[in-house]
């Protein structure tokens, strides 16, 4: 039996920006360190402004500036590749390497139950956010609370073998 939420999680990794040149190649913005990592990870799920998803393999390209320029197969002009503007590139989760301990990807943090170091639920992690300064999570409750990520100072324990993570944070801020 197979539900919705079985469907494996998918990280995006990049955003296509637009055509580079007239042979159909793309201008990516990579979320990736490096930035062409997300050359590695294949195939790719394209996912449009309206929702539609489809899937490509055999992407090929290189760093370029402040991004990647890649070329996909059946693409081969500007105009295809101008109409891809804006497409979302996505991969599962399954296809990116461990990370490092205690490193996280912000995906596998969202949905954790949040509590304070006294045990005070705060709610769950919707969704994580950088902030150039440090990444904050979006903890939701009974209300919403943004709590920086800064280990150990206020993130002192992320266990997801129980789906928690604890945190020093005022439960009245």
């Amino acid at each position: 039996m197979s539900a919705a939420n079985d469907t494996p999680k998918r990280i995006l990794i990049g955003k296509i920006m637009g055509a580079f040149g007239v042979r159909g190649e793309l201008k990516i913005l990579s979320h990736t360190a490096p930035e062409t990592a997300l050359l590695r990870y294949q195939p790719w799920t394209l996912r449009d402004a309206r929702g539609r998803e489809w899937q490509v393999s055999g992407a090929k390209g290189r760093a370029a500036g402040k991004g990647v320029v890649a070329s996909i197969p059946d693409i081969n002009d500007r105009d295809a590749a101008e109409a891809l503007r804006g497409v979302e590139i996505h991969v599962p989760r399954s296809a990116l390497p461990a990370p490092k301990p205690g490193e996280y990807y912000w995906v596998d943090l969202e949905g954790l139950q949040v509590e304070t170091i006294d045990g005070v639920p705060l709610g769950h992690i919707d969704h994580v956010f950088s902030t150039g300064a440090n990444d904050v999570i979006v903890v939701r409750g009974e209300r919403e609370r943004l709590i920086p990520f800064i280990q150990p100072d206020v993130v002192r324990q992320v266990d997801f073998d129980t789906g928690r993570m604890r945190v020093d944070w005022d439960a009245d801020f």
